[in-house]
């Protein structure tokens, strides 16, 4: 199931005791920075859920799938959300082999940060 942000809005109420305009306005502040932020090119971190990063994709060569037709790609922003390593447990299976993968990832990236990186 998708969390909507309508379940954001009545789950911050239920767990403050806000009324519903105070928890809509709560959320849409807290989006609007969120945007503000990523639209500037700055990356966003939420400490103990994850980090938003904005990220430069390069101009390159595609195909319509529709026409077959080569034509290019524009140069553009993209954004990808990396969870703290806290949270990659809780979103991934870790029983399921991409689940350690994703985990064992993670931890190389944190105890060994070099690995990868043709050092």
């Amino acid at each position: 199931m998708t969390a909507t942000k309508s379940d954001l809005v009545y789950a911050v109420a239920e767990a403050n005791g806000f009324p519903l305009n105070r928890s809509v306005e709560i959320i849409e502040i807290l989006l609007e920075l969120i945007k503000t932020k990523l639209a500037a090119g700055e990356d966003v971190l939420v400490s103990g859920f994850g980090k938003f990063c904005v990220r430069e994709k390069r101009q390159k060569r595609g195909r319509n799938p529709a026409t077959s037709e080569a034509m290019m790609l524009e140069a553009r922003r993209v954004v990808r959300f990396h969870p703290t390593y806290q949270k990659v447990g809780q979103f991934c299976n870790i029983d399921s082999p991409i689940g350690q993968f994703h985990l064992l990832s993670h931890s190389r990236q944190r105890y060994f940060p070099t690995i990868g990186q043709g050092q």
